[in-house]
């Protein structure tokens, strides 16, 4: 039987300078290694926008909200305003059991967890927490809802450093990995849903010309 084609991309918000893109799960962000990854979002938006440049990713398994740069200009400042942590991103996640702060949340309900990253090369494309050699790596969680029945907890999560897998990686190492995950999770979790439930749901940033407050968000699909 013939695969199903993946869903295609919606562009939320375009001009001159950037595009704001909604990303289906099941799509690679940049072309991959060999003649089967070649389709990806990136290309998929260059057939429309032929000056369209990537600025950050989302993974393959990941759905949701990401932007591009119109032209190299552009994406230069972009890049700085990730660098300085001008770009806010916030994702919605469903782990496995019930999730309960070991510290007192803040004053609005957001938790942290703070573990060292580090890619864990002979495992690609797998990281790993490494107290010695990895970067420091910190994401913030706050709890949306508790299903005790199921044993699962619904996330808001922001992550303050951006490193690869930060998200998945984190969750699975306090011993709730996200559900669907086929590199980070246990069977038992992994078994629970039919993709990864990962979704970039806001994104927030200075317009690059205007420096216009901008903001954008996408509901999680499940």
């Amino acid at each position: 039987m013939a695969a199903l084609p993946l869903p295609d991309f919606s562009v939320i918000y375009a001009d001159d300078a950037l595009l704001v893109l909604d990303k289906p799960a099941g799509l690679l962000s940049v072309p991959g290694r060999g003649d089967d990854k070649q389709d990806c979002l990136s290309r998929r938006v260059q057939q429309l926008y032929p000056d369209a440049c990537i600025v950050h990713r989302l993974d393959m398994a990941t759905s949701g909200l990401l932007v591009m740069a119109r032209g190299s200009t552009v994406q230069r400042q972009l890049n700085a305003a990730f660098a300085s942590r001008a770009i806010h991103k916030r994702y919605e996640a469903v782990v496995d059991g019930v999730l309960i702060p070991s510290d007192p949340p803040d004053s609005e309900g957001w938790s942290v967890i703070k573990l060292p990253i580090l890619l864990d090369w002979p495992n690609r494309p797998k990281s790993r927490v490494d107290a010695v050699h990895g970067k420091p790596s910190v994401t913030r969680w706050r709890v949306l809802a508790t299903h005790a029945a199921e044993q699962t907890t619904r996330l808001a999560l922001e992550p303050v450093t951006g490193r690869s897998h930060q998200l998945r990686l984190h969750l699975s190492a306090v011993s709730h990995p996200i559900l669907g995950d086929g590199l980070y999770a246990p069977q038992p979790a992994m078994a629970k849903a039919g993709r990864l439930l990962l979704h970039a749901t806001g994104l927030a940033l200075p317009h690059p010309n205007t420096q216009e407050p901008m903001r954008f968000i996408s509901p999680a699909p499940f």
